[in-house]
Order: C-alpha cells, then structure tokens, then sequence
C-alpha cells in the first residue's frame, strides 16, 4: 500500500504548502498506448481462462486520457483549491471488466476466482515470458481493496465500451509493457 501511501503524502503536503492547485485522482486510464485495457485484452486472446483475484467484485471507474487531459487543462486556469476524482461515466467490477473486454474483442472467456497468492503468481510466469512485471502484491491489495471506486459524479464523458468497440480489432494485439514506459520515457511503448 506504499504507492497509495505515498500519493496521500504528497496531497497533504501539496495542501499544507498553500500553493494553489488543483488535484485529479483518477482511478484508470484508458486511451492510445493503455497499459491495463490492452494488457486484459492481451490475456484474452492468449489464454484459454482468465484469472481475477478472490471474487472480482471489486470496482473500477476508468476515465479516457483525454477527458483526463482536458479536466487539468481547465483547472490549470482556476486559482481554486479543488480535489477531483477523475472517473469516467461508468463503473465496472474488475471481473465485469474482463467479461465486457473479451466480449467486445470477440474473445469471451471462462472467468475464475484465484487467491491472490495463486494469481499473483500466475501473473509473475507471465511477466517472466513478456519480460515486465504484469502484477504486484501492492496492486492486488489495492483492487481487493475497492481503493479505485470513489462514489462521485463522473468527470470524464467517455465511455471505455465505446472505445473498446472503436479499437477492437487493434486492442490487445500486441503486449504493452510497463517496464519499457518506466525505463525509457522519451520512447515509444515497446510491445512484445
């Protein structure tokens, strides 16, 4: 939980500096060059069963890039101190998510419970095939947590199953690697 520690730290140490700002929590972003939409869809095509952790009922309220974009364009020109919750317009459970994912890429899957020890070791094997760290332990707690669901109002417009059916043929083709975002970011998302 360290990661989401750290970004509570930094808030508080934003609001206590009496700067003016404007922070944006968004829970998952989806858009060109995804990590996460593109990744599941990557399983999808690849594996015969998809894996999600305990019951999958945990939530997620992905918000496009660009409406991301858009919202700190437009508080980059207030002097207001605002917290947003940056979600887009609908709500999944993760395994909800899969199911929609493989659905629309034409790739439906049998959906199982795992613990998460058991899942995160899957996803390590993976990782150790693509050559990237597909899941941590911090993640796991962190979705089994319900820690990407807040109950606000949307600040995004887009709808992720529209850009899923807008991108279907393309998504998850090839693998996206976070690895290969963090190590280098001046270049292009390598895929394996």
């Amino acid at each position: 939980m360290e990661y989401f520690n750290g970004k509570a730290r930094l808030e508080r140490a934003l609001a206590d500096s009496g700067i003016s700002h404007a922070i944006l929590r968004p829970s998952v972003l989806f858009g060109k060059e995804d990590i996460l939409i593109n990744n599941i869809a990557w399983a999808l095509r690849r594996l015969s069963v998809f894996g999600v952790f305990g019951s999958g009922e945990y939530r997620l309220q992905p918000i496009y890039v660009d409406d991301m974009a858009a919202i700190a364009v437009e508080q980059s020109a207030k002097r207001d101190n605002i917290t947003i919750d940056a979600i887009g317009p609908e709500t999944f459970t993760y395994r909800e998510l899969v199911k929609v994912i493989g659905e629309i890429i034409g790739k439906k899957r049998p959906i199982i419970s795992v613990s998460p020890p058991i899942g995160f070791l899957v996803g390590w094997v993976l990782g150790k095939f693509v050559g990237d760290v597909m899941i941590t332990r911090e993640e796991i707690i962190g979705l089994m947590a319900d820690l990407l669901y807040v109950n606000s109002p949307p600040a995004g417009t887009i709808r992720l199953t529209d850009w899923i059916r807008e991108h279907a043929d393309s998504l998850g083709r090839k693998y996206t690697s976070e690895l290969a975002r963090r190590t280098d970011i001046t270049m292009e998302y390598q895929s394996n």
